[in-house]
């Protein structure tokens, strides 16, 4: 057993809010208009990374290229215009957050989205308040899965690994946790099955889900051993 839990790190898209899908067919409809075929269900898998990771492995094409950043703000832009209005919360969403932050826990969001949209997703979540520090892709070279990102939040919150826990919806959540020691609470609300989120501590269907569980989660328990770096 690690040292007492004292702070959780979310990630938000597929987690706190249901967004997921949106960003799937942002992505999409982005490859479309430049020229590439990419299946809904393969850009669906690949949400979760930052544009950095999620381009080279569905296009083969750089961030830092042209083409990168205009495929980038294509599905920023089409995200924004066609989807982002009908984007929301989970249900519970608020409601365990403000239960995390009630038995003392610090709260710090690392999210791969990009960081002009952070706030407002936040806002949509209802937690924009709640929250103590947060990280985007902006913030670092490096999105999910590469560490980077939950690192910048852990040194933000000033905790040792072993004394948080990270809240996400896919393999790339657990597997950047998992690099620095941190465990990972996973929900299948972000379209992953409980095979593809293999390595988490726990799997919840939602929040709604956690929220009815808490007090039997790796929350309540004093947070859990910290997951093996690899």
């Amino acid at each position: 057993m690690g040292k007492h839990l004292r702070g959780v790190i979310l990630d938000v898209d597929g987690t706190l809010i249901d967004s997921n899908s949106e960003h799937a067919e942002a992505w999409v409809e982005a490859f479309r208009q430049h020229g590439y075929d990419v299946s809904y269900d393969k850009a669906l898998h690949m949400i979760g990374m930052g544009s950095d990771n999620l381009l080279p492995k569905a296009v083969g094409v750089e961030k830092d290229t042209p083409e990168g950043q205009a495929l980038s703000k294509a599905e920023g832009d089409i995200f924004k215009s066609q989807y982002q209005a009908h984007v929301h919360a989970f249900p519970q969403t608020r409601a365990l957050l403000q239960h995390m932050c009630d038995q003392g826990l610090r709260l710090a969001v690392a999210s791969s989205a990009k960081k002009e949209e952070l706030q407002h997703l936040l806002e949509i979540a209802g937690a924009a308040d709640l929250i103590e520090t947060q990280t985007s892709s902006g913030d670092v070279k490096k999105s999910k899965p590469d560490p980077d990102i939950v690192h910048a939040a852990l040194t933000r919150l000033d905790l040792a690994p072993d004394e948080v826990v990270m809240v996400g919806d896919t393999p790339y959540d657990i597997e950047a946790a998992r690099k620095l020691g941190i465990g990972t609470i996973a929900f299948r609300s972000g379209g992953w099955d409980d095979a593809g989120l293999a390595g988490a501590i726990a799997i919840y269907d939602d929040p709604a889900d956690l929220l009815a569980h808490y007090a039997e989660s790796p929350l309540a328990q004093g947070g859990p051993a910290p997951a093996p770096p690899r």
